[in-house]
């Protein structure tokens, strides 16, 4: 811990003589303060949510902060547990228990952290674009239940059975005669206290006075009958040991770090995508990926739960004034130093009001309006939604993540595969500009018929291009097809079987095939494949920078053969 300490002093120092002006430290001071005591119990929460030691939470907390402020391309990017990665890990059964969870959960986190900062090197943070709304909204609003199901047990004293959180809260609700009330009690107390006290001064310390309160209500109300921090783990007055992962569960935790890597990066990407750093500028996604992943192999050696950006924590660190890292730097030396000196007050902390505050976190996450928008997009979007919400709900959330993105493109490919349109070009005697129009379903005897194409041509369009086509039955003795492919960066390899085919087809017909506005990677492509063979090079027209050049240029070759045609010369 001495290292990432010393590291953290140098950028401090570092940030003082860029930031040294004493309105932004205050401000940073002020809001690192804000952040670093609110993140004491949302760390053990986190814990409690994920199904391990609570204390693990809190390293999660401290590392990821540090790591954030320190590695992240987003100045302001607050890296923590976020509860949708929480619910991951406390799907995974490595990590729930017995002597080995330890070893498993820093394991987990130093793999997504390894998954993270590779992604974050091959530049893939655009890739995050490719998830449709549909998806995440469905995956974000699913899990928020899932917070709220997960709490129950630990919310009302009553131990349920079942082999998911809905099984389970179901048996909860019919065993409604078998709560624990003084439990119940105090949960419900706090809800209440964190209501009211953040509409204060308080603003969001008022979710530490609130479970603080109500801690002191479990004390007062059942001494040693209602659960506390201490029940479930030992609280130590110190900061995290080195703890090296154990490599031989990489095969068994592949999965689950795939699957938190890929939702700490989604929701690390919104934060990158919506707020900018101080100079206007919004972060790169990949250098954001970079720093999450750095993160998690810190978190992974140093006692943590995995962490990725959180927008919530995030915001807050903004509201409360943060200008710069150095907010979340405070942060993390906050937390340090309610670690070291209150440990054993932090082992007196309610179980239930922790559940109280999980419970309340995710009936926030809940988006109305999120939901609501995909509603009124259509029958796929809603389909998709529903789809992702309910396996999300019933299966493993490991596995749910990657049927999430597996969903993703396959509506990704269906959506393209369907977008793709042939138009015909109509040149008139006296317009510099075409008239578009739809293509003929046949081809008729000599003419000359300019097609254009709208959209990715790709191996799952391919069909849907092919059916455009006009069709090359009968009489097409003199008749030129010119496509168009201007714009078209690569082709298929089933797009040029298509081009090829049509090309004999059309050849077989008495007609001829021409292709204009070629780029040199798609003239590469016909060349290598040997499709330019049957396509003839002479027929293949290459783009120049003069928009319309080579359209001429097809035009004039078509022109010309077909009066060769006409006077029986041999053909071109």
């Amino acid at each position: 811990m001495s290292g990432v300490t010393s590291v953290a002093w140098r950028a401090v120092r570092t940030y003082l003589r860029r930031f040294g002006n004493k309105t932004t430290v205050v401000s940073d001071l002020k809001a690192g303060l804000v952040l670093g005591v609110e993140s004491v119990p949302d760390g053990l929460a986190a814990g409690l949510l994920a199904g391990v030691n609570p204390v693990f939470g809190l390293y999660g907390y401290l590392i990821g902060t540090i790591g954030g402020a320190l590695a992240a391309g987003s100045v302001l990017m607050t890296v923590q547990a976020t509860g949708a990665m929480a619910v991951i890990i406390s799907d995974v059964p490595q990590t729930q228990g017995g002597d080995g969870a330890s070893s498993a959960l820093a394991t987990l986190a130093f793999l997504t952290g390894l998954t993270m900062f590779g992604l974050g090197v091959a530049g893939a943070g655009q890739l995050v674009r490719f998830i449709p709304t549909a998806v995440l909204v469905g995956f974000i609003n699913a899990v928020a239940v899932s917070i709220v199901l997960g709490q129950l047990d630990t919310f009302t004293g009553y131990t349920s059975a079942g082999n998911n959180r809905v099984s389970r809260a179901l048996d909860s609700v019919l065993h409604l005669f078998d709560f624990d009330w003084l439990t119940v009690l105090v949960g419900l107390a706090t809800i209440a206290l964190v209501l009211v006290c953040e509409r204060t001064f308080l603003g969001a310390l008022g979710m530490v006075v609130a479970v603080a309160i109500g801690s002191g209500i479990a004390a007062l109300l059942g001494p040693g009958r209602i659960a506390l921090v201490s029940d479930v783990a030992r609280i130590p007055n110190t900061l995290p040991t080195v703890a090296l992962p154990d490599f031989s569960l990489t095969f068994e935790l592949a999965v689950p770090a795939l699957s938190l890597a890929l939702v700490g990066l989604v929701q690390g990407a919104a934060i990158s995508s919506s707020i900018p750093n101080p100079d206007g500028r919004y972060a790169d996604p990949s250098a954001d990926f970079r720093g999450q992943g750095l993160s998690n192999l810190a978190t992974g050696l140093f006692q943590g739960m995995p962490v990725g950006g959180s927008m919530s924590a995030t915001a807050l660190v903004r509201s409360a004034g943060g200008r710069s890292a150095f907010a979340n730097l405070v942060a993390a030396f906050v937390m340090a130093g309610v670690i070291l000196l209150m440990g054993g007050l932090i082992g007196l902390i309610a179980m239930p009001a922790l559940a109280a505050l999980l419970i309340l976190v995710g009936i926030r996450t809940v988006k109305p309006r999120d939901i609501a928008m995909v509603l009124r997009t259509g029958p796929v979007q809603l389909t998709v939604l529903s789809v992702t919400f309910v396996l999300t709900l019933i299966i493993p959330l490991q596995y749910a993540v990657i049927v999430g993105v597996g969903l993703a493109v396959v509506l990704h490919v269906a959506r393209q595969s369907n977008r793709v349109v042939v138009k015909r070009w109509e040149f008139g005697p006296h317009t510099q500009l075409p008239i578009e129009s739809q293509p003929p379903r046949a081809l008729a005897k000599s003419e000359v018929v300019v097609l254009v194409t709208y959209g990715s041509l790709f191996f799952a369009s391919a069909p849907v291009f092919s059916a455009q086509l006009p069709e090359t039955q009968g009489d097409c003795a003199g008749t030129v097809v010119i496509l168009r492919l201007r714009g078209k960066d690569e082709l298929g390899s089933t797009v040029l079987r298509v081009l090829e085919k049509y090309a004999v087809d059309l050849r077989n017909a008495g007609g001829m095939l021409l292709l204009a506005g070629v780029n040199q990677r798609v003239h590469q492509q016909l060349r290598d494949t040997k499709v330019l063979d049957q396509l003839r090079a002479e027929r293949v027209f290459t783009e120049t920078p003069q928009l319309g050049e080579s359209l001429r240029r097809a035009l004039r070759f078509a022109s010309e053969w077909q009066i060769t045609q006409r006077d029986g010369s041999q053909e071109l």
